[in-house]
């Protein structure tokens, strides 16, 4: 069974391609690629992110508070209404990131997401994640705000299945079309030269890789790939308005979709 709750740290990191190239060399004598990736070089995660019409969370997290917490639909690949995708939420507190996550069919999440009625309880799904983000649905109004997707390349410690380093490239975002099934086409978030590398750990990282950071000169930085693009699109003043036209993008095919499968739930 996926793992559905999580709690760790995570570093992030922006890398040149050469770096890359090299870390992963010196990577694989501690560390195992994962199972997807020993067959393909990356594998797709697409996201949509939900906030509210005056972009709550997103204003909060880039505020860099001890307390913040945003909810996601996360797919891999470009899931069909009938694929399972995950509904997360996702906090950190003080440093600590806790990430809880429950299965979802994608025509169920949107149903959910649309209507804040829980679904019917299935085997599938986490009860008490479902619960958790119950509350949180109550206590926010909230729309989908934008689609993130990026091709991941994931390494597993040998004797540690705890400690993981990712790498993310082709970040691609886009504000319409606010649909998994829809592709995972968009803007380059980065140039194709940098990658976003994330060590995630429960614990403290092995001296191994402290001292890897060391010698190629890593440093951690503060990276949010929601949180980069809301400040390049406020920067280009594309975010007023953005509001509108965005739950447009959201009602039209949503209404749609609710009265062919939720008949009942659309009058």
């Amino acid at each position: 069974m996926a793992i559905e709750v999580f709690n760790r740290y995570e570093k992030k990191f922006l890398v040149s391609a050469q770096v890359y190239e090299e870390v992963q060399c010196e990577l694989r004598k501690y560390m195992e690629l994962d199972e997807y990736n020993k067959l393909h070089p990356y594998y797709t995660i697409s996201n949509i992110y939900y906030d509210t019409m005056n972009n709550e969370l997103i204003r909060k997290s880039i505020s860099k508070p001890k307390y913040k917490e945003k909810l996601r639909l996360r797919g891999y690949g470009i899931p069909s209404l009938e694929d399972k995708v995950y509904l997360e939420i996702k906090k950190k507190v003080n440093g600590l990131v806790n990430k809880r996550r429950t299965k979802l069919v994608l025509k169920e999440a949107y149903s959910y997401l649309y209507t804040s009625r829980k679904p019917e309880y299935k085997e599938y799904m986490n009860k008490q994640v479902l619960n958790e983000i119950d509350y949180f649905l109550k206590m926010y109004n909230l729309v989908p705000k934008i689609y993130i997707a990026y091709d991941r390349r994931a390494f597993f410690g040998k004797n540690n299945r705890d400690l993981r380093l990712t790498f993310d490239t082709n970040i691609r975002t886009r504000r319409t079309d606010l649909r998994l099934e829809f592709g995972d086409y968009g803007q380059r978030l980065l140039d194709d030269s940098v990658y976003l590398m994330e060590v995630k750990a429960e614990k403290s990282v092995p001296l191994w890789l402290s001292k890897m950071l060391s010698d190629f000169k890593l440093y951690k930085t503060s990276f949010s790939k929601y949180g980069v693009e809301y400040k390049k699109m406020k920067s280009e003043n594309v975010i007023e308005g953005e509001s509108i036209e965005c739950l447009k993008q959201f009602l039209i095919p949503q209404l749609h979709q609710q009265s062919q499968t939720y008949p009942l739930l659309v009058r």
